[in-house]
């Protein structure tokens, strides 16, 4: 079995991403069309991806097993999950304690219980998100785009002033930064369909500002010149013809932008205090605010995390139950509230939202059962300290998932886990190919949708082989 590391990751992903400089312009190809099958109806114009960055745990938050409370000398296999389940507003089915208002709106949404994470030997956090957003497992020889850049390649904007494709929340100057920069990314698609970076959501409109002391005028003699550079610079350098182009739009969307009244949708202080109370429970709180304000202003893929740093947030390599507390407190009236508002003002039933995390975790179990990966955490047999209580290590056979709007079910649970360790898929297991396909067919992309790179097919998902999950889909959906 592979056992990677980070200098292994940064190493192959470095060299795909000078191939995807390099490379010419990419050719787009629906074999769907060719073959006269019949066009799909897009259910949704917007997709909302909310991060749970870190690994979030099953048995913690959507899916609830056997509670048991912390006591000194509890033995480590008779914990499942720390907190109490609570009931939600769908009969029989119950959250985790700390999550009653998304409960509240599940009537609104799908709860999907078996998602399946790759096997990729040594679990890397980088290595699987790397394969959550963009389909593909890591090395490969040309980089590949994010979901959220595929979706901006084939449908482009909703509004011409917004950009197809923000990223809310996630920094690059902490730990790991360079590798999440690896999917964080177009790939061969080019800048232009790249992320719009919003590190932080209470600053948003620094982000399409010029610098601090730079004025407009000073800001545009600067797009001036670097368009002069392009064009006098020798064939093959920085880059081919084809990004240096894609480079200099995605440069000028930024500038419209700057001088467009929608610039407002990124102002947070234009929202009404009882409304911004509720969302402000911290960054990824105030991301969703930005979300729902973007979506309402024609955004087409918006990305808001909890944001990814090595042992804090969802990462809980140690007090698992004390920092999972606090991270309900920052997910659960933000994310009950953005579907609240969109269902409001109309814009739910056209936006699908999609909650997920690149694994699980679990007190024992790391990776998944019969797949012995090495052991990142050590757990005491007998818990002692607050601190082991908890789920800390990386499990990949069963985490949950949440979908809302787009075509999605109402009140549905797909797929079902163990009750007892390992609490694996045992029903409807549904894997990231799955998971892809679904959120293209809302949007109306076909499922052989691909590029020809380098004279080689590269599809949506490997091999065009994903499929839809049409389960999730309410069968009852008007088309546009």
């Amino acid at each position: 079995m592979n056992q990677w590391n980070r200098r292994d990751f940064l190493k192959k992903t470095s060299a795909a991403t000078l191939a995807a400089l390099a490379a010419g312009a990419p050719v787009s190809s629906f074999l769907s069309s060719c073959n006269n099958k019949k066009k799909i109806a897009s259910k949704a114009d917007t997709v909302i991806l909310l991060w749970m960055a870190g690994g979030m745990p099953h048995t913690e938050t959507f899916d609830p097993k056997r509670y048991t409370a912390f006591e000194k000398g509890i033995e480590s296999n008779r914990v499942l999950s720390t907190f109490p389940a609570v009931p939600t507003v769908l009969d029989g089915i119950s959250f985790s304690e700390g999550l009653e208002s998304i409960g509240k709106v599940m009537d609104r949404g799908t709860l999907i219980r078996s998602y399946v994470a790759a096997d990729m030997g040594f679990i890397l956090h980088a290595r699987h998100q790397y394969h959550w957003h963009t389909c593909y497992r890591p090395p490969q020889s040309v980089l590949a785009p994010h979901i959220g850049a595929w979706i901006a390649s084939q449908l482009g904007p909703v509004n011409p002033v917004i950009p197809s494709f923000i990223d809310i929340g996630q920094r690059f100057d902490l730990g790991e930064g360079e590798e999440l920069k690896a999917f964080h990314s177009a790939g061969f698609l080019g800048n232009e369909f790249g992320p719009f970076l919003i590190p932080d959501p209470s600053a948003g409109l620094d982000s399409v500002r010029p610098p601090a002391g730079m004025s407009n005028m000073r800001f545009e003699k600067r797009n001036q010149l670097y368009d002069e550079l392009i064009k006098q610079s020798p064939v093959g350098e920085f880059g081919s013809d084809y990004q240096k182009e894609s480079l200099k739009r995605s440069m000028e969307q930024a500038y419209i932008l700057l001088k467009s009244p929608e610039a407002d949708a990124f102002d947070l202080s234009k929202e009404p205090k009882e409304i911004y109370d509720i969302y402000n429970t911290g960054r990824f709180g105030l991301g969703c605010l930005m979300a729902r304000r973007l979506t309402e202003k024609g955004a087409r893929f918006i990305s808001v995390t909890t944001e990814y740093e090595p042992f804090k947030g969802w990462d809980t390599h140690e007090n698992g139950n004390t920092r999972i507390k606090d991270m309900k407190k920052q997910i659960d009236g933000p994310i009950a509230q953005l579907v609240k508002d969109l269902e409001r003002t109309g814009h739910l039933d056209r936006t699908l939202i999609v909650l997920a995390s690149e694994f699980s975790r679990d007190m024992l179990v790391e990776g998944r059962p019969g797949e012995k990966v090495q052991d990142q955490v050590e757990q005491p047999d007998i818990i002692n300290d607050m601190k082991n209580y908890g789920m800390h290590r990386h499990f990949t056979d069963g985490c949950s998932m949440l979908m809302f709007g787009g075509g999605i079910k109402k009140g549905l649970v797909y797929g079902k886990t163990a009750d007892e360790r390992p609490c694996k898929t045992i029903e409807n297991p549904i894997v990231i190919d799955q998971v892809h396909q679904t959120i293209y067919h809302a949007l109306g992309i076909p499922e052989d949708m691909h590029y020809e790179v380098e004279k080689r097919p590269f599809y949506t998902t490997p091999d065009g082989l994903g499929k839809a999950e049409m389960a999730l889909f309410a069968s009852d959906v008007k088309k546009a």
